[in-house]
């Protein structure tokens, strides 16, 4: 076994490997980019190399850089993990002429399977079931137009040399066919540096469905069975689960056979994932086979007890597999979810900024166990543009799939993120979907079920609890204040508990606090009376808050009739988070109890109450007396920080509603911006290659004249 391994990645996938390294007593290296200087993965790592820009072509994507920092860190093998140079060929091969070990297959298999093109051939000869399509060399714009119109529509076109959805595009006439292959070839070329695409048939509520496969240099080659990754979103992977949902022993087995002779067919060494799309009624075809560790790998490892990292280490080390076919078996069900800084409300795009607030499941097991987090961020740390905009993955394992399903349902109601906007709601939902419970799975299962999945914004009011909680925070803050600087051992009281969880509520003997100086809302013959309001998605609610004869009462003016009740509350300091408003809070009312998790930034605050979160705003008078300047009317602004990659309008043009505007490419994907109503242009702010700022304004509209 080589002693030190330099990780050639970033984020979750680099602290995850090296968990295991350091468990195996291995010494590790991490690289980072300007932008992960101070990133939750180089504290991870025994020593940190830095690589260059923030940019992936600029640090993570220089092959070169990457091993000379190998080198000079005196590493004997390099972990690629998944992304960037995992599936290079040309970099598998320059470690091993460099004398050091490539933690992956060998570059003839990354070779076989780079290309979809190639590798759907291969399979071919191998016997390995194909979708109808066209995986040809000729390239010619013309001819793929003819091949899809062959083919049949709905056709998917994918990028020959891609993954995770970028470079992919669902075709459904052959009106659509060519603007679809212009922007597949020029979202591939910028993701891989190479614009190849295949075509076919695209199928009509299929799963996806992989194998796991293993083999050493010694000739064994093992599966350790399947994951289902139908749940989808942009092509992406959002759940999976393993086992598959209503997988039969007989066609666990095909499949199984069928991904291991693909293997075999290219003389595999290590991890890899053959890939397969499923029609209803089991019949199965490959669809690739990525030659690498995938994000999904912890659910194989919490159902057959195993550490696939480690495999990986000792395998490049030259052992033999740690164990045979007959020796892997199911235990249990599991599955992993996917935490990002997403926006599910607008298509899913990413979301930029700062984590404010993190705070995530506890991680009980690493295998076999009931729950494990693996993230790579940490509170205070930015999702930047450059990278995927994963947070976390949250893992969970139960007895059976209602079991885990159910854990995973808990594991989600427990996070809360505060900074960017997340999909962790969304999953929530996706969790207790009727048809996700049932396992009514298939790639289109979000959009079949998107009226509950993805709720339109509605009218209705803001929940009772939420806003009780957003002003008990605000009445607490000072009494917080008041209480810190209170003689030792003496609470400072809020309706009669005290607000900051201190350890007596008796002030110890001798201890004596001016009265005229308590900030808890006291009066000498009045009552005190404080009013907020909340923002709720353009909704706003006020709630007054009067404290008498030391009894808080608070009410809102658009729920319950606006009754105030009477509430005593308890409150603790939030982790992690700067401003003194930010707390958990316990709430006593007459007929029940409330407890949430409040975090406040700036004016924004962000309720946690029992797996639901809302986001408020609060409207400050005083900040906002003089605010009476509009938005750019008819203007249209980006969602999100990116490039300018093509404008398809100019000023004075006359546009209809839907209209492509203009392409902005970010995180490697491309978002189109469309006219949301029909109108003229009236100025275009930008020009391809701009790099623009989340929100700023592109262009502007002016609203056609109604007849």
């Amino acid at each position: 076994m080589f002693s030190t391994i330099l990780i050639a990645n970033r984020g979750e996938i680099a602290c995850r490997v090296a968990a295991t390294a350091r468990r195996m007593g291995l010494r590790t290296v991490a690289v980072y980019s300007d932008a992960d200087a101070d990133s939750r993965h180089v504290a991870a790592c025994d020593t940190a190399i830095h690589i260059g820009g923030s940019e992936p072509r600029q640090s993570y994507l220089r092959g070169d850089v990457v091993l000379a920092a190998a080198l000079a860190a005196g590493a004997d093998a390099i972990h690629p993990g998944y992304g960037f140079l995992s599936e290079n060929e040309a970099f598998a091969q320059s470690v091993a002429d460099a004398g050091l070990i490539f933690v992956g297959p060998p570059p003839s298999a990354i070779a076989a399977m780079g290309s979809k093109s190639a590798a759907k051939s291969l399979m071919e000869k191998a016997g390995v079931p194909l979708v109808p399509g066209y995986h040809g060399d000729d390239q010619d714009p013309a001819l793929l137009h003819r091949e899809a119109d062959r083919i049949g529509y709905p056709v998917l076109i994918k990028a020959s040399a891609g993954g995770g959805g970028k470079g992919m595009r669902v075709v459904e006439n052959t009106a659509a066919f060519a603007d679809a292959l212009t922007s597949c070839k020029r979202e591939a070329q910028a993701s891989f540096g190479d614009d190849r695409v295949l075509i076919e048939r695209y199928l009509q509520k299929p799963r996806h469905i992989e194998i796991q496969v293993f083999a050493d240099t010694h000739g064994n080659c093992v599966h350790l069975f399947e994951r289902d990754c139908s749940v989808q979103r942009r092509h992406q992977k959002v759940i999976e689960e393993a086992p598959a949902p209503g997988m039969t022993d007989e066609r666990r087995k095909a499949m199984g056979d069928a991904a291991v002779a693909a293997a075999r067919a290219v003389n595999y060494v290590g991890a890899g994932t053959v890939e397969f799309i499923v029609e209803p009624d089991g019949r199965f075809y490959f669809m690739e086979m990525n030659t690498r560790l995938q994000v999904e790998h912890p659910v194989t490892e919490f159902i057959t007890g195993t550490d696939l990292v480690e495999w990986q280490l000792r395998v490049a080390a030259g052992e033999p597999l740690p164990a045979t076919q007959e020796m892997l078996q199911i235990h249990g069900h599991a599955i992993e979810a996917r935490l990002y800084a997403e926006n599910p409300d607008n298509g899913f795009l990413p979301s930029i900024g700062t984590l404010a607030h993190l705070a995530l499941p506890p991680h009980t097991a690493f295998t076999l166990g009931e729950l494990r987090v693996d993230g790579g961020v940490r509170a205070g740390d930015t999702i930047s543009p450059f990278y995927d905009p994963m947070i976390a993955k949250i893992i969970v394992a139960g007895a059976d799939r209602d079991q885990a399903r159910q854990r995973m349902i808990q594991a989600l109601a427990a996070t809360q993120v505060v900074g960017v906007q997340t999909n962790a709601a969304f999953l929530l939902r996706l969790m207790r979907d009727e048809a996700f419970a049932a396992a009514d799975l298939d790639t289109g299962l979000i959009e079949r079920r998107r009226a509950t999945l993805l709720p339109e914004a509605g009218t209705v009011a803001t929940s009772q609890d939420d806003l009780l909680l957003a002003a008990i925070s605000q009445i607490a803050a000072p009494l917080r204040d008041g209480a810190a600087a209170a003689p030792t051992g003496t609470a400072v009281h809020a309706g009669g508990h005290a607000a900051t969880g201190a350890a007596s509520t008796t002030p110890q003997r001798g201890a004596w606090a001016d009265p005229w100086g308590a900030s808890d809302g006291w009066r000498g013959q009045s009552a005190y009376r404080r009013s907020f309001t909340f923002v709720d998605r353009d909704h706003p609610t006020t709630v007054i808050a009067t404290r008498h004869h030391g009894q808080w009462r608070i009410g809102a003016d658009n729920v319950t009739d606006g009754a105030a009740v009477a509430v005593t509350f308890t409150t603790e300091a939030a982790a992690d988070a700067a401003d003194p408003r930010s707390m958990t809070v316990h709430a006593h009312l007459p007929d029940r109890r409330v407890r949430g998790t409040v975090i406040w930034q700036g004016e924004r605050v962000v309720v946690f109450r029992e797996g639901n979160t809302t986001a408020l705003t609060w409207r400050d008078p005083l900040a906002h007396a003089d605010d009476d300047a509009g938005d750019h009317a008819g203007s249209l602004t980006a969602p999100m920080p990116g490039k300018i990659i093509a404008v398809h309008v100019n000023a004075g043009d006359t546009v209809e509603r839907g209209q492509a505007l203009l392409v902005m490419e970010a995180m490697k994907m491309e978002h189109t911006i469309t006219a949301p109503e029909a109108g003229q242009v009236g100025e275009v702010f930008f020009s391809i290659g701009d790099q623009v700022t989340d929100g700023a304004v592109l262009l502007a509209i002016e609203a056609k004249a109604a007849a």
